[in-house]
């Protein structure tokens, strides 16, 4: 399996977010690529660079998923923000378009407000650059699948599965798993998205709610009780063309890893039943109990299976990394889904 990572990605470094009010030491850094590493590492598996992190290509790819308003202002706000008077350090917003705005605003601090959904993505005067490597690395690990590569795997941080048409959230600025599927879809008719990862990939959903050529499907922890809280439900199914081609399984918090692997079970028969050309998964590894974002009970094991029912899909692949936060055991979690993908 190739794998990929571009070190520009440590460019994106916030040292803290806000939770419950209070800042607390960001858990989505550069260790996370170190102990991502490692993991691959105990698979046998190394990694590669991508040459490039910011291509004319790559731009053009993006803009088919992301607003251009929403990427000049990921490109441009912290000079912008900087120059306001006793600015922060990081870019932040203290104002949000509650219940929808009606108009996009020229001042950094509203466009702060509109781009940037929740406290989780403050933004440095290398973030952009950060945020690039990391869709770089989606878009590299893609391309080595259209060159005939049966699977190939990006190690992706900043994560992806949040970021919307027009909004950041989550820790995610740019979505690394959309864009994986949009250069599949440069060869493929059909794509599926698969995201495992123990939040919902709304940013994803978003992107391709009503498209028919893209299926998203997602297992979390439920969105009544836990983050994104507003997206995820059993009952969003698609709009227009792609009606049928969402499906959410939100699991109860707290949910151990019979369940987990019964709700993938079901995930997996939806996706066969969508008869996808090329699968793209959202990998996450905080479904693990002892993940610092903890909202599922999954023990290091079920990634085994994890990794076995997906390799079972024999369909090209590209294993995008979302989420799985810095802990003793996330190397483990990372090398137990490789094992199993490669047995």
């Amino acid at each position: 399996m190739k794998c990929f990572y571009h070190p520009d990605q440590a460019m994106h470094a916030p040292p803290t977010f806000l939770l419950r009010g209070q800042p607390v030491a960001s858990p989505e850094g550069p260790v996370r690529a170190e102990l991502l590493t490692q993991g691959l590492a105990k698979a046998g598996l190394v990694l590669t660079a991508p040459v490039e992190s910011d291509s004319p290509k790559l731009r053009k790819r993006l803009e088919q998923i992301h607003t251009p308003h929403y990427l000049t202002f990921l490109e441009t706000i912290y000079a912008r923000w900087q120059a306001l008077p006793n600015a922060a350090e990081f870019v932040a917003p203290n104002i949000h378009p509650c219940g929808g705005g009606h108009h996009y605003p020229r001042h950094p601090i509203g466009q702060a407000g509109w781009h940037l959904h929740d406290m989780a993505c403050p933004l440095s005067a290398t973030s952009f650059q950060g945020a690039l490597a990391s869709a770089a690395t989606a878009e590299a690990a893609a391309e080595a699948v259209l060159d005939g590569e049966p699977v190939a795997y990006a190690l992706c941080r900043p994560p992806g599965h949040h970021a919307g048409p027009e909004r950041a959230g989550g820790f995610c600025l740019l979505n690394n798993s959309a864009l994986a599927a949009t250069v599949l879809r440069e060869r493929f008719a059909k794509v599926a998205i698969i995201d495992v990862d123990l939040h919902h990939g709304n940013g994803t959903q978003d992107i391709f709610y009503a498209r028919n050529d893209v299926w998203t499907g997602s297992l979390h922890a439920d969105p009544s009780d836990f983050y994104p809280f507003f997206w995820g439900g059993a009952d969003e199914e698609g709009s227009d063309e792609g009606v049928g081609c969402n499906v959410n399984l939100p699991l109860p918090v707290g949910s151990d890893g019979e369940v987990y692997l019964d709700a993938l079970a079901i995930l997996i028969d939806h996706l066969q039943r969508y008869e996808p050309d090329a699968v793209v998964v959202a990998l996450g590894l905080d479904a693990h109990k002892d993940d610092p974002l903890a909202g599922l009970n999954v023990e290091t094991e079920a990634f085994i299976e994890v990794g076995k029912r997906l390799k079972a899909l024999s369909l090209p692949m590209v294993i995008v990394q979302e989420g799985g936060y810095p802990t003793e055991h996330l190397s483990a979690n990372l090398a137990a889904f490789m094992q199993g993908f490669n047995e």
